[in-house]
């Protein structure tokens, strides 16, 4: 007997035990996610969406619970960013899936590649004002159309492969994101007639530049005096860190990354300015150059130093997403894929000779080398006049303990803030919430991403920073790690509320207000649910993170500190 979809009332009853194995819609999801090379998959389970679950107990995928739908989402994207792979979550109806769409905005403003598969109330209810369904919404995928790329409901089960195929497709393809599918229960739950999937194949669209885009912008650089680069999160994404490095060297051009895309250019090269993009000293130099190259990064607020960033000459800006183009500022606009677009730069600027020209380049009689090393030191010496000792201490004793390779995912805290400007990666990866900026996302993102790393056959311990009032956000998800036994250490920084907000507070009024906040003895907390975890002081937080690195499964580093952020430089005072 098949699992009954809905009761006389119209509200869905309990799912009787089938009498046997039954191949339903559910199993062409599994299969078709497992040909196209899914190997994890997260989210939590739900009334509409047994189906899914039922059907991956048939199969190979892994699955890992969370506690909330928005932290599933925020460990479907770190999934993807340490591995490169498409994240994978599923999601049960209405409050489970609007409550992912936190997670999911972050994804779609960073450009992670996600399917999002969630159920639906069973057909005859579709459409319906109001039909008394469990969970029922008048247009679910609608919910989701500002945080995905795009929403497909699938109402056949024969639908479902193709569907899914082109979903996977569509989010590999720049501009990268997650993708949401919705299939109603009783689609998910029915026999069905289709043979299981075989093979399934999705490529990336193609997106390269156009030719005479790429010849205007080398006639530009060819004649430029004082080019610069501006390295955004598209450079990462787009797997340019080659073709850059080739480029700012054939031009001898000083390149900043913005924070996503941090670890874009080698942090000690000789042209790097590292990613100092809020302070005027580096404001004043991009401002000067008679060329500024833009990859991936809109000038948003925090690259253009909060809108005060006024550059005197041309700009050449580079996006998959043509919406970004021009958002800004007026410019030679160029919609490709960042990595395709910088391999056929590189190329035509060596073709054309570009490099033989680079000794003549000069910033009104200082080298370009020079005139990074000397805007650097101008930033520390910033930085140093500031009483900020703690806090550079404190980022740099972190740095020393975190191993050169690992990969490290910050919540939106003011840890972070300082991360988005002084981390250097070295040979592991930062990643951080600036995308669409909510509190929360560190630790899933951790959680996720040490389960992706593992599942590739790489060393899966992680590290994730958070303050208290963001770790709240996802104290949940310690259950998760600690179920899953999960190489996750997770920082976090308790000053007590929200610290960035009260020093804005404080800043602008003088005083703040509503950002203290009540908090639990994190230590304890940690140890109810059998994580392991300690209390240091800020002067011991290196030696005890590289103690949490050596042990296995999660654990916890408590930090009780008020850091301070360096001055403002935006403001001009």
């Amino acid at each position: 007997m098949l699992p009954t979809l809905a009761s006389s009332a119209g509200g869905p009853s309990r799912p009787e035990a089938p009498a046997g194995p039954q191949r339903n819609g559910g199993d062409l999801v599994v299969e078709t996610l497992e040909a196209l090379g899914a190997k994890t998959v997260f989210g939590i389970p739900g009334q509409h969406a047994l189906g899914l679950f039922d059907a991956m107990g048939r199969g190979k995928l892994h699955f890992v619970s969370s506690r909330v739908e928005n932290n599933s989402a925020f460990a479907a994207d770190g999934y993807s960013r340490a591995t490169g792979e498409v994240g994978v979550l599923f999601l049960s109806t209405g409050p489970g899936a609007l409550t992912s769409l936190a997670g999911l905005q972050e994804a779609y403003a960073t450009g992670v590649p996600m399917v999002v598969v969630a159920s639906q109330i069973p057909l005859e209810g579709l459409g319906a004002r109001r039909k008394g369904m469990l969970h029922q919404l008048d247009d679910q995928k609608a919910s989701a159309a500002n945080v995905t790329k795009s929403q497909r409901l699938i109402q056949h089960a024969s639908g479902i492969p193709s569907a899914i195929q082109d979903a996977w497709t569509e989010a590999i393809s720049s501009p990268q994101g997650p993708v949401w599918i919705e299939i109603p229960q009783n689609v998910l739950l029915d026999p069905i007639m289709v043979p299981p999937v075989e093979d399934a194949l999705a490529e990336a669209a193609d997106n390269p530049p156009r030719v005479e885009l790429v010849r205007e912008a080398v006639k530009w650089l060819s004649t430029a005096e004082r080019p610069a680069i501006i390295a955004g999160g598209g450079t990462r994404r787009g797997r340019a860190e080659k073709s850059l490095l080739s480029i700012a060297e054939q031009l001898r051009a000083p390149v900043i990354c913005t924070p996503g895309g941090n670890g874009a250019f080698p942090w000690n090269h000789e042209l790097s300015l590292q990613s100092w993009i809020e302070d005027r000293y580096m404001t004043d130099l991009l401002e000067d150059a008679d060329v500024l190259i833009v990859i991936g990064s809109s000038l948003g607020e925090v690259t253009s130093n909060y809108f005060t960033f006024e550059p005197r000459g041309r700009i050449i800006q580079i996006d998959a997403e043509p919406r970004v183009l021009e958002s800004n500022r007026p410019g030679l606009g160029i919609r490709a894929d960042a990595g395709q677009a910088l391999a056929t730069l590189d190329e035509a600027l060596a073709a054309a000779g570009t490099a033989e020209n680079s000794a003549l380049r000069s910033w009104h009689g200082t080298s370009p080398e020079d005139l990074v090393k000397d805007s650097l030191a101008r930033v520390k010496a910033r930085l140093e006049s500031q009483d900020l000792g703690k806090e550079l201490k404190f980022l740099s004793d972190i740095r020393e303990a975190v191993p050169a390779d690992m990969q490290t995912f910050w919540d939106m805290t003011i840890a972070a803030y300082w991360g988005w400007s002084c981390w250097d990666a070295r040979d592991g990866e930062f990643h951080s919430a600036q995308g669409a900026g909510g509190l929360g996302y560190g630790f899933p993102a951790a959680i996720g991403g040490a389960v992706g790393l593992e599942t590739t056959g790489k060393p899966g311990r992680v590290l994730a920073v958070s303050g208290d009032g963001s770790s709240m956000y996802s104290i949940s998800e310690l259950a998760t790690a600690k179920q899953h036994n999960i190489p996750v250490t997770w920082l976090i920084v308790d000053d007590g509320g929200y610290g960035i907000l009260r020093e804005y507070m404080v800043g602008a009024f003088g005083k703040a207000t509503a950002t203290e906040l009540a908090r639990p003895d994190f230590v304890k907390l940690a140890e109810s649910f059998g994580v392991p975890a300690r209390r240091v002081a800020p002067e011991d937080v290196g030696d005890a993170l590289k103690t949490a690195f050596e042990s296995d499964g999660p654990n916890v580093v408590v930090v009780e500190t008020l850091l301070k952020m360096f001055g403002p430089t935006h403001l001009g005072g």
